[in-house]
């Protein structure tokens, strides 16, 4: 077996991570890697405490599950909450930002995004990310759940 290059690698992570999220609309992954090693991990699912739809089903709004915190707000929050600081960090994850996720990523300090999946339309955020200097790299996956 051939030594996965670090994209694989974390790719592989936040594969595996996506697999703990309780809301099956979208299993997403996520990472906040600095220097090579992983400071947060995040997954889809409900707020701490709160029931989850795997359990319940879905709160739909609008045509979104308004109950799922997002993976990469879970990762962000994780640094916050922990200490760890996202400047100049990468961020791994298994699907393309939404809009809210995008605007935070590019708050955080975020350096660089490399994502595995295309999600809806995502001109918008990537015009806001090229405007904020993230680089972005697809990296492509496949993710059977």
């Amino acid at each position: 077996m051939a030594r996965p290059s670090l994209d694989q690698y974390f790719m592989e992570i936040a594969k595996l991570t996506s697999s703990r999220g309780t809301c099956d609309r979208r299993y997403v992954g996520a990472l906040v890697v600095r220097d090579r090693h992983i400071i947060a991990t995040g997954y889809n699912g409900s707020v701490s405490g709160d029931v989850h739809c795997d359990e319940v089903g879905h709160k739909m709004e609008n045509g979104h599950c308004i109950r799922t915190v997002h993976a990469e707000q879970n990762a962000l929050i994780q640094c916050a909450k922990y200490g760890e600081s996202t400047n100049t960090t990468l961020l791994y994850v298994t699907d393309f930002p939404c809009l809210i996720c995008t605007k935070l990523i590019i708050q955080a300090g975020i350096a660089e995004i490399v994502y595995g999946r295309e999600y809806g339309d995502t001109a918008y955020a990537k015009e806001l990310l090229a405007n904020a200097g993230v680089t972005v790299r697809y990296f492509p996956i496949t993710i059977e759940k």
